[in-house]
């Protein structure tokens, strides 16, 4: 497989693998463009790229995250990995040793530089999602830049950016988490924040930015998946180090008063965020230089409900962040983990478990809301025998429906955190930091003396008859 450093190179290898399909006609970015790549997300198909889409610059890549497949591609491992084989390659990342970044003078992304009275970003191809989205959503697969104005550290996080204008672009920073805390540091001093803005990379890039490694950078972790260095180019206008092969990057301040109602969108959990209730004023980016490759072509995700880019972006890294602080936990027997992206990549737990003495299972869900990934947002576990992957969704079924008594092996955590994106809060209660969890064994009980046989295929045979598949016509 061809080396992959960055989206273009993606492209080729995804369309020898049958994995990208190029869209020639035009389409509108108002609404069109999603609606075509969400009813392809549903029937399974390959990830779009729109090349002609109507009054606008550049074209739009959509669904690179959607299969396990491309994403599997997207970091450099084999393309049969299924979602745990992914996450378990992934926390290893972390006893790497990091691969830091190289500054470079130039790249392809200084190809085109416009600066602020130049600037007209409503030309580039941002889509509108749904009907009731407060307007197009430049950033959904993008991702910032920002620095710590006493630390000098980088901070690279991913959050969904709304199009105003042609000169002003909604950043959503999470309260009183990574970026939002950098920018009011900012404002302590009385400066604007700098922040360079990343429309299209390297998908290594953009699942990197979601993730996170004590003491290395994004571009450290991005790096150590692909085993090269990334290019950086450091800006001669922000100083923040940006992608030398980014697609498209937009510089710009915030301003800490200046505010704007931003959103609604349909969010992570399908559903729309409380902004279409109420407007939510927030901060936002002043564009004041655009630089962007020849023909860039913007990443963006599909969204709605699960299962689509944003759920499996979030999906995997919390996986593998779950699986990681589980063994350091030091719990024996883990033979994989998972949080499923058809849940929203963040509310459910799954962990496959070779029990070793009676209360084991139970001692593995405790575990998982213990820790620091589970305690915040995961309202229900479940706990299946090392018989079965915990991706294998019909098998976990299975043990649902054959191992599971709803007395015996259910336990109610009534005082858990909840996280603030749980639409299953009553709203009429406002937002509610405690909620209910639940905890689900559904494995064999360990002390049982007799236990059930598995129905199983003979393991000899089945090596016989996959070395003869061809011969029976079957390949």
């Amino acid at each position: 497989m061809k080396p992959i450093r960055n989206l273009r190179d993606y492209i080729e290898v995804c369309e020898a693998e049958g994995e990208v399909k190029r869209v020639k006609a035009e389409v509108d970015w108002d609404l069109e463009l999603s609606h075509i790549a969400k009813i392809n997300e549903e029937q399974g198909g390959p990830a779009l790229l729109f090349e002609n889409v109507k009054g606008c610059l550049g074209s739009v890549l959509i669904g690179v995250f959607s299969s396990p497949k491309r994403m599997a591609i997207a970091l450099g491992m084999p393309p049969e990995y299924t979602m745990c084989q992914m996450a378990d390659e992934w926390r290893r990342i972390g006893s790497r040793k990091p691969i830091p970044s190289v500054e470079v003078n130039t790249g392809p992304i200084m190809e085109n530089i416009v600066e602020e009275k130049d600037i007209d970003l409503t030309k580039f191809p941002a889509p509108k999602y749904f009907p009731l989205d407060g307007g197009r959503f430049m950033g959904t697969s993008a991702f910032r830049i920002t620095r710590d104005p006493e630390t000098g550290e980088l901070e690279i996080g991913m959050g969904r950016m709304q199009l105003y204008d042609e000169k002003n672009v909604g950043l959503y920073l999470s309260p009183g988490r990574g970026g939002d805390k950098i920018r009011a540091k900012y404002e302590k001093l009385g400066k604007p924040a700098p922040f360079a803005l990343v429309f299209g990379c390297d998908p290594a890039l953009a699942l990197a930015s979601v993730m996170f490694i004590k003491g290395a950078s994004k571009y450290d972790i991005a790096g150590t998946l692909r085993g090269i260095p990334v290019e950086t180019v450091v800006s001669d206008f922000t100083g923040l180090p940006i992608p030398a092969e980014a697609e498209l990057v937009v510089e710009g301040f915030m301003d800490h008063d200046d505010l704007r109602p931003e959103g609604p969108f349909g969010d992570v959990t399908g559903l729309y965020t409380s902004e279409l209730q109420k407007p939510i004023p927030k901060r936002f980016v002043k564009a004041k230089r655009v630089l962007y490759r020849n023909d860039p072509i913007m990443l963006a995700n599909s969204s709605g409900r699960p299962v689509s880019d944003v759920q499996m972006m979030i999906s995997l890294p919390r996986t593998a962040a779950l699986w990681q602080e589980l063994e350091a936990m030091k719990i024996p027997g883990i033979k994989s983990v998972y949080i499923p992206p058809q849940m929203a990549g963040r509310f459910w737990a799954i962990v496959s478990v070779k029990t070793q003495y009676p209360g084991h299972a139970n001692q593995v869900a405790h575990a998982v809301i213990s820790t620091t990934t589970g305690h915040l947002g995961i309202k229900g576990v479940i706990v299946v025998d090392d018989d079965i992957a915990a991706d294998d969704m019909d098998r976990v079924l299975w043990a649902l429906a054959t191992r599971y008594l709803p007395d015996r092996d259910t336990e109610i955590i009534k005082r858990g955190r909840s996280s603030p994106l749980d639409p299953a809060v009553p709203p009429e209660t406002g937002y509610v930091e405690i909620i209910s969890k639940i905890l689900i064994d559904a494995t064999v009980p360990y002390e049982w003396p007799q236990k059930p046989v598995v129905a199983a295929l003979d393991e000899e045979v089945v090596k016989k008859v996959k070395s003869r598949w061809k011969e029976y016509g079957l390949d």
